[in-house]
């Protein structure tokens, strides 16, 4: 992927060129609105897990959790045991950190209330985007974020905190933070 190509091509800053996973999702995923329930879930998972470490460390694991994680299912997630925790803490692969493993669990059944209550995630997370897509760089919270990580924190959900929530909404493209320059952005 590091060709000359991908070189004459302007992309965000802080993209790490010489990583072609890195790469393929800022240019395929990051920043572009997807609502899918499955991918919400894969994102706001990840998204925990990242809190405290870069994302480019946590997307080279994405995989291992894809797999460690039943390919994202919330269902299984939400009825994982003790038996599942001390197995997922033994994947050298992932991210080793019981607080997060035990608060993946814990927002999954968050996930699935919000989803019973509201019809879908999707719909939940409108009722404070209210449809739109805010095309915004240089920020690492607003007050979309301010807001939506409270309540997520209110109804139970742990490692959700301003900063990682609209690192999160960056990832499911309800925040457009591509670069002025990058061929990505909304303003290019």
């Amino acid at each position: 992927m590091h060709t000359e190509e991908s070189q004459a091509i302007r992309r965000c800053h802080w993209l790490n060129l010489n990583n072609p996973v890195y790469v393929a999702y800022h240019d395929h995923e990051w920043g572009r609105l997807n609502l899918d329930e499955h991918y919400l879930f894969e994102m706001l998972l990840l998204e925990c897990f990242q809190a405290g470490l870069s994302w480019e460390c946590v997307l080279m694991k994405r995989e291992a959790f894809r797999e460690a994680y039943d390919g994202f299912d919330v269902n299984k997630v939400a009825n994982y045991d003790e038996i599942k925790i001390n197995e997922l803490l033994s994947d050298a692969r992932l991210v080793r950190h019981r607080l997060k493993i035990e608060a993946s669990i814990g927002n999954a059944r968050v996930f699935l209330a919000i989803e019973t209550e509201f019809g879908s995630f999707a719909k939940y997370l409108q009722t404070f985007a209210h449809h739109r897509v805010f095309c915004e760089t240089g920020l690492t919270r607003s007050p979309l974020s301010d807001a939506l990580s409270k309540d997520l924190k209110k109804r139970g959900m742990r490692f959700v905190g301003s900063v990682t929530i609209y690192s999160y909404l960056q990832a499911i493209g309800i925040v457009n933070s591509h670069d002025p320059c990058c061929f990505l952005s909304p303003r290019s």
